[in-house]
Protein backbone atom coordinates (compact mmCIF):
# COMPACT_ATOMS: atom_id res chain seq x y z
CA UNK A 1 0.00 0.00 0.00
CA UNK A 2 1.53 3.29 -1.19
CA UNK A 3 2.28 5.75 2.21
CA UNK A 4 0.05 8.46 2.90
CA UNK A 5 2.34 11.50 3.31
CA UNK A 6 0.94 14.88 3.70
CA UNK A 7 3.34 18.36 4.47
CA UNK A 8 2.91 18.79 8.05
CA UNK A 9 5.05 21.50 8.89
CA UNK A 10 6.27 24.61 6.57
CA UNK A 11 9.83 25.82 6.76
CA UNK A 12 9.42 28.53 9.15
CA UNK A 13 7.83 26.56 11.65
CA UNK A 14 10.31 23.98 11.37
CA UNK A 15 13.29 26.77 12.05
CA UNK A 16 11.53 28.56 14.15
CA UNK A 17 10.80 25.06 16.31
CA UNK A 18 14.38 24.14 15.89
CA UNK A 19 15.99 27.31 17.61
CA UNK A 20 13.33 27.80 20.05
CA UNK A 21 14.08 23.95 21.14
CA UNK A 22 18.01 25.13 21.48
CA UNK A 23 16.70 28.63 23.49
CA UNK A 24 14.67 26.88 25.70
CA UNK A 25 17.73 24.28 26.65
CA UNK A 26 20.10 26.83 27.46
CA UNK A 27 17.83 28.94 29.22
CA UNK A 28 16.81 26.43 31.42
CA UNK A 29 20.34 24.77 32.22
CA UNK A 30 21.30 28.71 32.72
CA UNK A 31 18.66 29.11 34.96
CA UNK A 32 19.01 26.09 37.31
CA UNK A 33 22.95 27.57 37.63
CA UNK A 34 21.30 30.76 38.49
CA UNK A 35 19.12 29.02 41.01
CA UNK A 36 21.92 26.77 42.58
CA UNK A 37 23.96 29.83 43.56
CA UNK A 38 20.65 30.13 46.25
CA UNK A 39 18.00 27.17 46.19
CA UNK A 40 15.74 28.58 48.30
CA UNK A 41 12.22 30.54 47.18
CA UNK A 42 10.33 32.96 48.87
CA UNK A 43 7.04 34.83 49.20
CA UNK A 44 6.73 38.49 49.24
CA UNK A 45 9.29 41.04 48.59
CA UNK A 46 12.43 40.27 50.70
CA UNK A 47 14.06 36.67 51.20
CA UNK A 48 17.50 35.97 53.14
CA UNK A 49 19.16 33.08 54.73
CA UNK A 50 17.65 34.23 57.84
CA UNK A 51 14.18 33.90 56.33
CA UNK A 52 12.01 31.01 56.10
CA UNK A 53 11.66 29.69 52.66
CA UNK A 54 8.29 29.35 50.79
CA UNK A 55 10.08 26.38 49.04
CA UNK A 56 13.63 24.34 49.64
CA UNK A 57 15.39 22.22 47.16
CA UNK A 58 18.15 20.37 48.90
CA UNK A 59 19.01 20.60 53.15
CA UNK A 60 19.64 23.75 54.82
CA UNK A 61 21.84 21.73 57.19
CA UNK A 62 24.23 21.33 54.04
CA UNK A 63 25.39 25.26 52.88
CA UNK A 64 27.30 23.98 50.13
CA UNK A 65 25.09 21.60 48.71
CA UNK A 66 23.53 22.15 45.21
CA UNK A 67 20.20 21.95 44.09
CA UNK A 68 21.09 20.60 40.69
CA UNK A 69 23.72 18.52 39.57
CA UNK A 70 26.52 20.21 37.56
CA UNK A 71 25.59 18.18 34.48
CA UNK A 72 21.80 19.91 34.41
CA UNK A 73 23.60 23.65 34.82
CA UNK A 74 25.44 25.75 32.16
CA UNK A 75 27.78 26.19 32.82
CA UNK A 76 28.67 22.99 34.67
CA UNK A 77 30.86 24.48 37.25
CA UNK A 78 29.21 27.02 40.02
CA UNK A 79 29.73 30.16 38.49
CA UNK A 80 26.15 32.91 38.65
CA UNK A 81 28.02 35.36 36.46
CA UNK A 82 28.49 33.20 33.52
CA UNK A 83 24.96 31.54 34.28
CA UNK A 84 23.55 35.02 33.66
CA UNK A 85 25.17 36.21 30.72
CA UNK A 86 24.04 33.05 29.05
CA UNK A 87 20.59 33.07 30.94
CA UNK A 88 19.84 36.68 29.58
CA UNK A 89 21.30 36.34 26.27
CA UNK A 90 19.36 33.64 25.15
CA UNK A 91 16.13 34.84 27.46
CA UNK A 92 15.96 37.41 24.71
CA UNK A 93 16.27 35.33 21.49
CA UNK A 94 14.19 33.25 23.10
CA UNK A 95 11.83 36.03 23.27
CA UNK A 96 11.82 37.70 20.01
CA UNK A 97 11.94 33.78 18.21
CA UNK A 98 8.51 33.75 19.85
CA UNK A 99 7.18 36.84 19.26
CA UNK A 100 8.09 35.93 15.47
CA UNK A 101 6.64 32.45 15.65
CA UNK A 102 3.52 33.23 17.34
CA UNK A 103 3.11 36.49 14.40
CA UNK A 104 3.44 33.68 11.74
CA UNK A 105 1.15 31.62 12.82
CA UNK A 106 -1.33 34.15 13.16
CA UNK A 107 -0.45 35.15 9.67
CA UNK A 108 -1.32 32.06 7.70
CA UNK A 109 -3.99 30.98 9.41
CA UNK A 110 -2.09 27.73 11.92
CA UNK A 111 -2.98 29.31 15.02
CA UNK A 112 -7.13 29.60 14.06
CA UNK A 113 -6.66 26.38 12.34
CA UNK A 114 -4.93 23.50 13.73
CA UNK A 115 -4.43 24.63 17.70
CA UNK A 116 -8.04 26.56 18.35
CA UNK A 117 -10.21 23.26 19.44
CA UNK A 118 -13.75 23.66 18.06
CA UNK A 119 -16.84 23.38 20.60
CA UNK A 120 -17.62 20.14 20.05
CA UNK A 121 -13.66 18.82 20.97
CA UNK A 122 -14.16 20.43 24.39
CA UNK A 123 -16.94 18.28 25.54
CA UNK A 124 -16.56 16.18 28.75
CA UNK A 125 -17.06 12.60 26.94
CA UNK A 126 -14.59 14.07 24.13
CA UNK A 127 -11.83 15.03 26.17
CA UNK A 128 -12.44 12.01 28.72
CA UNK A 129 -12.09 9.84 25.89
CA UNK A 130 -8.89 11.12 24.40
CA UNK A 131 -7.31 11.66 28.01
CA UNK A 132 -8.09 7.54 28.36
CA UNK A 133 -6.70 7.06 24.89
CA UNK A 134 -3.45 9.14 25.53
CA UNK A 135 -3.65 6.33 29.06
CA UNK A 136 -3.84 3.11 26.72
CA UNK A 137 -1.34 4.71 24.46
CA UNK A 138 -3.28 4.43 21.53
CA UNK A 139 -2.11 7.16 19.29
CA UNK A 140 -4.74 8.63 16.32
CA UNK A 141 -4.48 7.11 13.20
CA UNK A 142 -6.00 7.37 9.40
CA UNK A 143 -7.81 11.06 8.93
CA UNK A 144 -7.81 11.96 12.74
CA UNK A 145 -3.69 11.88 12.58
CA UNK A 146 -3.52 14.34 9.77
CA UNK A 147 -4.71 16.98 13.09
CA UNK A 148 -4.05 17.66 16.66
CA UNK A 149 -6.12 16.17 19.02
CA UNK A 150 -7.49 18.42 21.42
CA UNK A 151 -5.39 17.56 24.35
CA UNK A 152 -2.44 18.44 22.30
CA UNK A 153 -4.16 21.85 21.43
CA UNK A 154 -4.85 22.64 24.66
CA UNK A 155 -1.41 21.74 25.82
CA UNK A 156 -0.34 24.03 23.23
CA UNK A 157 -2.26 27.22 23.70
CA UNK A 158 -1.63 26.71 27.17
CA UNK A 159 2.42 27.21 26.56
CA UNK A 160 1.90 29.85 24.28
CA UNK A 161 -0.36 31.97 26.03
CA UNK A 162 -0.13 31.12 29.77
CA UNK A 163 3.17 29.92 30.62
CA UNK A 164 5.04 31.60 28.26
CA UNK A 165 3.77 35.01 29.05
CA UNK A 166 3.84 34.13 32.31
CA UNK A 167 7.58 33.36 32.13
CA UNK A 168 8.25 37.09 30.68
CA UNK A 169 6.30 38.90 32.96
CA UNK A 170 7.75 36.91 35.99
CA UNK A 171 11.39 37.31 34.53
CA UNK A 172 11.01 40.75 34.14
CA UNK A 173 9.64 41.49 37.59
CA UNK A 174 13.00 40.59 38.60
CA UNK A 175 14.67 43.19 37.27
CA UNK A 176 15.07 46.58 39.29
CA UNK A 177 15.66 48.58 36.04
CA UNK A 178 12.31 47.21 35.23
CA UNK A 179 10.42 47.68 38.40
CA UNK A 180 12.01 51.33 38.62
CA UNK A 181 10.27 52.08 34.89
CA UNK A 182 7.25 49.45 35.82
CA UNK A 183 6.47 49.50 39.43
CA UNK A 184 2.93 48.13 39.19
CA UNK A 185 4.75 44.48 38.27
CA UNK A 186 5.69 44.08 41.65
CA UNK A 187 2.10 44.98 43.28
CA UNK A 188 0.84 42.45 40.87
CA UNK A 189 2.96 39.93 41.41
CA UNK A 190 2.95 40.47 45.43
CA UNK A 191 6.94 41.06 45.45
CA UNK A 192 10.01 40.56 43.71
CA UNK A 193 10.57 37.00 45.69
CA UNK A 194 7.09 35.98 44.78
CA UNK A 195 7.95 36.86 40.80
CA UNK A 196 11.53 34.64 41.68
CA UNK A 197 8.89 32.03 42.95
CA UNK A 198 6.35 31.94 40.00
CA UNK A 199 9.28 32.26 37.75
CA UNK A 200 10.73 29.00 39.05
CA UNK A 201 7.58 26.49 39.07
CA UNK A 202 6.07 27.95 35.81
CA UNK A 203 10.13 26.90 34.04
CA UNK A 204 8.92 23.21 36.01
CA UNK A 205 5.37 23.19 34.44
CA UNK A 206 7.26 24.07 30.89
CA UNK A 207 9.93 21.28 31.94
CA UNK A 208 7.22 19.33 32.38
CA UNK A 209 5.73 19.47 29.08
CA UNK A 210 8.79 19.04 27.38
CA UNK A 211 8.80 15.88 29.00
CA UNK A 212 5.79 14.41 28.06
CA UNK A 213 5.84 15.74 24.51
CA UNK A 214 8.95 14.03 23.78
CA UNK A 215 7.56 11.20 25.61
CA UNK A 216 4.22 11.20 23.28
CA UNK A 217 7.30 11.78 20.10
CA UNK A 218 9.17 8.55 21.42
CA UNK A 219 5.96 6.69 21.65
CA UNK A 220 4.49 7.67 18.85
CA UNK A 221 7.02 6.60 16.44
CA UNK A 222 10.11 9.16 16.37
CA UNK A 223 11.79 8.12 13.10
CA UNK A 224 7.93 10.14 11.63
CA UNK A 225 7.24 12.56 14.30
CA UNK A 226 10.81 13.52 13.45
CA UNK A 227 11.02 13.27 10.10
CA UNK A 228 7.61 15.74 10.07
CA UNK A 229 10.16 18.73 12.05
CA UNK A 230 13.06 17.96 9.85
CA UNK A 231 11.76 17.59 5.82
CA UNK A 232 8.00 18.59 7.07
CA UNK A 233 6.55 15.57 5.96
CA UNK A 234 4.41 13.19 8.14
CA UNK A 235 3.65 9.47 7.14
CA UNK A 236 -0.12 9.21 8.18
CA UNK A 237 -0.82 6.20 9.97
CA UNK A 238 -3.32 3.50 8.55
CA UNK A 239 -6.31 3.98 9.89
CA UNK A 240 -6.82 1.30 12.41
CA UNK A 241 -10.26 0.43 12.46
CA UNK A 242 -10.51 -0.98 9.20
Amino acid sequence: MQPNVIYRHSVVTRVLHWLNAVCVLVVLMSGLQIFNAHPRLYWGEYGANTDTAFIQIGSQHAPGEKAFAPWATLPSWQDLADGRRWHFFFAWVLVFNSALYLLVSCANGHVRRDLLPGRAELSPRRLMRELWDHLRLKFSSGETARHYNTLQKLAYLAVIFLLAPMMLITGLTMSPGIDAAAPWLLDLLGGRQSARTLHFLTAMLIVLFIIVHLAMVLLAGPLNELRSMITGRFVVPPDSSK
